[in-house]
Order: C-alpha cells, then structure tokens, then sequence
C-alpha cells in the first residue's frame, strides 16, 4: 500500500495560526526530558545512559512532582483520580466542552530509556505551553494526562491506570498483585495517593461517571526501525495490534543431578525447552508479521548441581489480525501440554487486548498536521501496546511516532534526536489546537 504523506495533501493547516507550532520551544523540551531522565538515571556498562523508574516508586513520584511544577507555572491545574492517573487542564474557553485528552506514562522499564513513555507526557505539556504562549484560543479543554503503570515493571500486567479509566477493569482489580518484594500494588497504589493528598480528586474516567474525552492523542517514539531506516519524520499511527499474555508453570521433582539416572528425571528444565521449542513451531511465521517472545524465566531450585522440579515461563504473543491472534493463542495450552513427557504443566492467560483501529479524525488531523509543516510521513501500525488502546472504544483516538535510532527501545541505549523531539512536539501542539476547537 502506498502510505507517503505529501504536504499537498493537506486540509486543516489553515484552522490552526502557524504561531502555534512555531512557539514550541526544541531547547526547553529536550532540557525538560533530560530533567526528567534524573529520576532513576544510571549509566550501564556501555556507557549508555538509561532510566529505572518504577511504577508507584519515590523517582516516579518525584518526576510527577516537577511535571505538577511546570504545569502549575503555566497555568495548568492538576488533579488525581483513584489510580493514581495524573491530570493537568488547560480550561479552553467553554470549559463544559468535553475535553481534548494527550499523554502517555512516567514510568520505565527496570533498564529502560530516557524516551519511552515519558516524551510523550513531555510533548503533551510543550505542546499546550506553546499553544498558550502563543495566544491561541481552544474552545474545548486541553488535558495532560500521565497514566499509572504502563510498563508492568514493577506489578503486572501494564496499562493499569488506563484499562481501569476506561471501565475495562474494575479499579482494585489489581489490587493483590505482588511486585519482586512482595509489596501489593493495593498497599503501594494507597500509599502513593496518601502523599498526594493534597491534589484535587476527580471521579476514574468513565468508570467513577467522568464525562468521556472528545478526543485523546497520544505521542510516542516509535520502538521499531522503519521511520529511521526509511528518513520519515513523523509515523501516523493506524492501530495497535493485538497482545495475549500467558504464564506457564511445569512442576517435576527436584533430584541429584550426579547420582539421579536421566531415565528416572522429571526434569522441569527439559520439558520446558520441549514446550518452547513446540510454540516455537506454533507460532512460525513466513510473512513476519506475528511476535511470539518467551521473556521470563524461573527455574527452583535454581542449583548448578541439582535437577529443576519446577520452572515458569511467560509467554508474550501479538498480531494485528484478532482471528490470527485468537487461534494462535487458544491452542497455546494444548501445545503446551502434549510437550511435557515427565512434568505437569499449567497454563494462565494473564492478559488479553484485542487488535485497535484508530480513529480517521485523528489519523487525519496528524497526517495534516505532518503536511502542513513539510515533514515527510507514513502510516503505519503500532507493533508495542500503549495506553491508547484502552482509550479507542471512549473517543475518536490515535497516535503520533517519531523516529528512535535503530529502533532500539527498553534499554538504556534508546535514543531520539532533539530535532526529532521538537517535530514531534510541534505536530501534536497542531493536532490538539485543530481538535479542541471542533
């Protein structure tokens, strides 16, 4: 499909004054997502440097606390909602209008980067500052929204804050869920909104009766490689594809590894190389276009000298076909099971998001607002999961891509130019100024 963008092809660049995206500050922004790269800043071995910024931690709190500050300082009123989800308004001038919604999240992988997630909070806020700067009216208010729990990090699954907003699941749905220490994400989630007390309450989205968004942008760098290699500016975002999470627990008996026969083992280790090797088969793809990714393991005793009686494994699966992603998904267990020779195994699914389209009004207001200021762009869809997701089936939504070098993301080599930072910015500053005065 041919998916270029030409600046001819326009047709809302004449609704938003070209002050507008001129305002936008490239210096101050890349200073603000340095700041913001403070909080859990480390430099790995490599010399790359990279963010831990858990979910719920004292960084993520002290981040959230300078975003509070410069909102503040430029007229933004904050507020909170049950899970935490942070909230910066720009009034608008009929502030009853249902607001436009753009953001992303604060926190990170444990060795994550200083881009994914928190430029796209950082885009929302240069790009209302420069709108506000600039004198440019909105009739609809403008909402910066910081979500809660993204990445999954710290609790699994990710994209809490959102899914509970949007109603997808209920707001202590979580509560029991344990990070590596053991801390409940309920008890840690209660403490957090205790420090924060003295933030405005507002109801959970949809789910507490809030009034739905008109609109919600999200802006993100891209996670993959095809903007860089192909010398495009901006990615217009179409969908994101689907996911399903499993987890996968093999129990056999723990043995002495030099006085144990192999034909006597239940090795939980080798039936689960087994079990791998048969998804692998699985979930083969000749086009490409299916992600299949086994990215934790646990094995106990976890003793060089002794035979594993039991390991666990997670299983990550994505495509942008529903149909695909259902079939391949539902015969995981199955697969699963007629691998195991010695052990018991049992299968959970942990986490289910159906395959998303964009809304054309968003779709078409970024793809104008690329034109309208001669960046070279493309449609394409997103391959990670973020938090727009959850917002499709509550108002018109999309997404903006920028371009990350090598497409590297989660891990301390993640990496976008200034330049880049400030055209991302300047495109979300037009699509919020053309959508908040529909």
């Amino acid at each position: 499909m041919t998916d270029q963008m030409a600046p001819d092809d326009d047709k809302d660049a004449s609704r938003v004054p070209p002050n507008a995206v001129a305002a936008v500050d490239a210096a101050r922004h890349w200073d603000r997502v340095m700041a913001m790269a403070g909080f859990g800043g480390f430099t790995d071995p490599d010399g790359h440097e990279g963010v831990n910024r858990p979910c719920l931690s004292p960084d993520d709190r002290a981040a959230r606390r300078l975003l509070i500050d410069w909102g503040r300082a430029i007229g933004l009123a904050p507020s909170i909602d049950a899970l935490g989800n942070l909230f910066l308004r720009h009034a608008g001038t009929e502030p009853g209008l249902a607001p436009v919604l753009t953001g992303s999240h604060m926190d990170s992988q444990p060795s994550g980067g200083r881009f994914d997630g928190i430029w796209g909070v950082l885009a929302g806020l240069e790009a209302i500052q420069a709108l506000r700067e600039a004198g440019v009216a909105t009739r609809r208010p403008i909402e910066l929204v910081a979500w809660t729990n993204e990445e999954g990090g710290r609790f699994a699954p990710g994209c809490m804050g959102s899914m509970a907003y949007a109603g997808y699941r209920p707001r202590d749905a979580w509560d029991g869920v344990t990070d590596g220490a053991g801390i409940r994400f309920g008890d840690a989630l209660a403490e957090h909104l205790a420090l924060e007390a003295d933030l405005p309450r507002r109801p959970l989205g949809v789910a507490e009766g809030g009034p739905a968004p008109f609109a919600y942008v999200e802006a993100h760098i891209e996670q993959g490689p095809r903007l860089e290699a192909e010398g495009l500016d901006i990615g217009i975002v179409t969908g994101i594809q689907g996911s399903r999470w499993f987890g996968v627990e093999i129990t056999g008996r723990s043995d002495h590894a030099g006085t144990t026969p192999v034909g006597l083992r239940q090795d939980a280790v080798q039936d689960m190389l087994r079990a791998i090797a048969a998804l692998n088969a699985l979930m083969a793809d000749p086009a490409d276009v299916l992600r299949f990714t086994v990215g934790r393991i646990e094995v106990a005793p976890n003793s060089s000298n002794s035979v594993a009686g039991q390991a666990r494994f997670t299983i990550d699966c994505r495509h942008p076909d529903e149909a695909v992603l259902k079939a391949r998904g539902d015969a995981v267990a199955g697969v699963v099971q007629a691998a195991m020779r010695h052990c018991r195994a049992t299968v959970s699914e942990r986490f289910t998001a159906a395959p998303s389209e964009f809304h054309p009004m968003v779709i078409e207001a970024v793809a104008g607002a690329a034109a309208a200021q001669g960046l070279k762009a493309a449609r394409l869809p997103s391959g990670a999961f973020h938090d727009a997701q959850f917002l499709v089936p509550l108002c018109p939504t999309g997404m903006i891509f920028i371009p990350c070098r090598g497409g590297v993301s989660h891990h301390p080599a993640e990496y976008a130019t200034p330049a880049a930072l400030a055209n991302g910015a300047r495109v979300l500053a037009h699509v919020l100024a053309e959508l908040a005065n529909r």
